[in-house]
């Protein structure tokens, strides 16, 4: 017997996977909600969604994606994974992701096929919405022009394409880089924590999609849980989920505050807000780049045959064979091996 069996869930209520029918429509991400839709509806060309790691972004991405009508949009959902990209890989992913067949490898031609396929969906009445996951990765002026030129393709009186950015609070400095770009963000929606209440209803909700109706979290637990994941939803998720192993390996049938405390603890939660904590970092050489100055052309990954389309972003990073940059003491060159041999390890293509 799982702890499915034990609480009478058909499925995991609280894993950290995007699952859109988990969704939970709180106050705040039902106002985003629908204004993304407006902006996807009206063309404006540019909006942003902001919030701290776990505060929902990707979920409500891919809610905004599964929302869009397949007969009205031609819209996709690319997931940023890091910025070791290239204008001409980034603009081939948006070419496939909207329908190009074959995008060419230079960037004038790249382009040319866009807005001939943009065109072509504008006579056909569709619009093109294209949502950037992670966007605080495309973190160079050069990658901030491209979109900045994107949005030039127009025709009149409509924009052929529109973008909608989701990324850390970093992205503000990335739009910053082109201040062009910046002026012609549409909106900006800025994503929070969850209130109390809002976390006792995300837990409920949860569970109840879940397929279990009952009252799983006793009231002084769901305030702990509250206390310790400091209402965001990727903790919540993560104390949750072993909160109710926990309560399972006890044979508990409702979670108190006690198995709340514990799981907390070990899961190294604190009272305090993760901003609040000091982590130590690492001194590198003001010179060290990760993989040095080459890198590799991405591997390109099958099309989908649906109208709307999710993509994984992100060519691999070079390895640690890559020779060391001039001027490095042999300390430094280690150091870079050593970086560049964990990229590998993390980036490695399966």
């Amino acid at each position: 017997m799982s702890y499915l069996d034990f609480y009478g869930l058909q499925i995991e209520p609280f894993s950290n996977a995007p699952n859109e029918r988990f969704y939970y429509n709180s106050a705040q991400h039902g106002r985003a909600l629908t204004r993304m839709m407006y902006i996807a509806e009206t063309m404006k060309g540019l909006a942003v969604v902001v919030g701290d790691i776990g505060t929902g972004k990707t979920t409500l991405a891919r809610k905004v994606l599964d929302s869009l009508p397949m007969e009205a949009y031609e819209s996709a959902l690319l997931v940023i994974l890091h910025s070791e990209i290239s204008q001409e890989w980034l603009l081939r992913r948006i070419a496939q992701q909207l329908g190009v067949e074959n995008p060419a490898r230079e960037k004038l031609q790249i382009i040319g096929q866009l807005y001939r396929r943009l065109l072509q969906l504008h006579r056909m009445g569709k619009k093109a919405v294209v949502l950037i996951d992670e966007a605080q990765m495309l973190n160079t002026k050069e990658l901030m022009e491209e979109f900045r030129g994107l949005l030039n393709l127009e025709v009149t009186a409509h924009k052929l394409i529109t973008f909608i950015f989701f990324g850390l609070p970093e992205i503000e400095e990335c739009l910053a880089l082109d201040p062009p770009l910046l002026q012609r963000v549409a909106m900006k929606i800025r994503l929070s924590t969850l209130t109390e209440e809002a976390t006792r209803a995300y837990v409920v909700h949860r569970l109840a999609v879940a397929g279990n109706r009952e009252n799983l979290f006793s009231d002084e637990a769901l305030r702990e849980i509250f206390r310790y994941s400091h209402g965001f939803p990727r903790k919540i998720n993560v104390l949750c989920d072993n909160s109710l192993f926990q309560g399972f390996l006890m044979r508990q049938r409702v979670i108190d505050e006690a198995i709340v405390r514990e799981m907390a603890s070990d899961l190294g939660f604190d009272l305090r807000m993760d901003s609040d904590v000091k982590i130590p970092s690492i001194d590198l050489p003001a010179t060290w780049i990760p993989g040095g100055e080459k890198s590799r052309q991405p591997s390109e990954g099958n099309e989908g045959e649906d109208n709307q389309k999710e993509s994984v972003s992100g060519p691999p990073l070079p390895g640690a064979g890559v020779s060391a940059r001039d001027g490095k003491s042999g300390k430094d060159d280690d150091l870079d091996l050593q970086l560049e041999e964990f990229f590998e390890d993390t980036f490695r293509e399966s």
